[in-house]
């Protein structure tokens, strides 16, 4: 087989073109045990009583710019959704009296911010942080390889030999996106839809590409 952008000759059971990148459709190599190995099929008279052969690995592709930002809009609702739920658990832990008074005049912005309101807040805004931190880290490190705004458009992540990858390189990759945040006008992020293998600078730190199924 060659590759169809520059005609270098590749192996079999290869996903990408060593050469240019240009994914192949082909199921990519992947490490025995890990999520998606199919291991080849032993002939009829090898094969255990129950045997059944295991599914064929899809073929997978660079996910666009477009699709990664679809995705992420979708984590971004159920983030919101989640940050309501922790602002409601706030109000009732401080009291919607406390807050009328504040709207109501009642009650001055310094008498508002008491030390029982302020620590309420720092618990709630850490553990928003630790929750989302875990909902990427955990899905991408799942055997999903997405959270479910990925999964919703078939796009996974993985190393750059197309596996599964670790919690904590999926947790270097979250963090990662702060660097990829700091970058003026978005171009951190938007390295995904220029960059040869699509990846974001975040990709690039953590060494991991997100494809799709093709």
């Amino acid at each position: 087989m060659y590759c169809s952008r520059c005609g270098t000759a590749i192996p079999p059971n290869v996903a990408f073109c060593a050469a240019c990148g240009q994914p192949v459709n082909q199921p990519p190599t992947l490490a025995p045990h890990a999520p998606g190995f199919a291991a080849a099929t032993p002939p009829a008279a090898a094969r255990p009583y129950g045997y059944a052969a295991p599914a064929e690995f899809p073929a997978m592709a660079y996910a666009g710019f477009w699709l990664r930002v679809v995705a992420h809009l979708i984590d971004g609702l159920l983030a919101g959704i989640g940050f309501v739920v922790l602002a409601m658990i706030g109000i009732a832990m401080v009291g919607v009296g406390h807050f009328k008074n504040l709207a109501q005049g009642a009650n001055s912005a310094d008498d508002f911010f008491t030390p029982d309101v302020i620590g309420v807040v720092f618990v709630l805004v850490t553990a928003a942080v630790v929750v989302v931190w875990l909902y990427y880290a955990g899905m991408e490190s799942s055997v999903y390889q997405g959270t479910l705004g990925k999964m919703a458009l078939g796009l996974m992540v993985t190393d750059l030999e197309g596996r599964r990858i670790s919690f904590g390189r999926a947790s270097g990759r979250y963090f990662a996106k702060i660097i990829s945040g700091l970058i003026p006008l978005g171009i951190g992020y938007a390295m995904a839809g220029f960059t040869e293998k699509k990846q974001a600078l975040h990709d690039m730190i953590a060494s991991c590409l997100v494809l799709r199924k093709i």
